[in-house]
């Protein structure tokens, strides 16, 4: 049997901005912190438009390794105005030395650490459907300044 080919469209780059992250603690999952995210934008070839703040979060829990489990609700307004809702999961991980330079917030070689994230979009705004029928992957960084996506359709 001949695998299916695995295709994708890059949609955008969403660069998000956040604040200080909210501590839980250990819980039955791993030590789980709440970050706020403050803003961003998405800009691509499909969509451009805002991340707007006061209405979006990173659940994000954290094993005793240091690899991270993300779980994103975002709400993006399009240029056209239509708001779409984004939430995505997704793993970053790498060697405990990466590990270490990523979370005292030095720039690292996204080569060095694998970082994905599995996306789904909901949006009622009737030129955005397109959204609503797909799933997307997003191919994660983590400079100083905030994590950036490339995302893409699997077409």
């Amino acid at each position: 049997m001949t695998p299916l080919p695995l295709k994708t469209e890059f949609l955008f780059r969403v660069v998000l901005s956040v604040g200080a992250p909210q501590s839980v603690g250990a819980t039955r999952n791993g030590e789980l912190r709440i970050v706020p995210v403050t803003g961003g934008t998405a800009e691509g070839p499909r969509f451009k438009g805002e991340v707007l703040p006061g209405t979006a979060a990173d659940w994000l829990r954290v094993d005793a390794d240091g690899t991270a489990h993300m779980d994103v609700r975002l709400t993006l307004k399009a240029e056209s105005g239509g708001i779409v809702y984004m939430h995505y999961t997704g793993i970053r991980t790498g060697s405990p030395e990466v590990l270490a330079r990523l979370n005292s917030g030095q720039a690292v070689d996204p080569s060095e650490y694998y970082f994905r994230t599995a996306v789904r979009f909901e949006t009622g705004a009737a030129e955005l459907a397109w959204m609503n029928k797909i799933i997307a992957v997003g191919v994660g960084q983590r400079p100083p300044s905030g994590p950036t996506y490339d995302v893409y359709a699997i077409a």
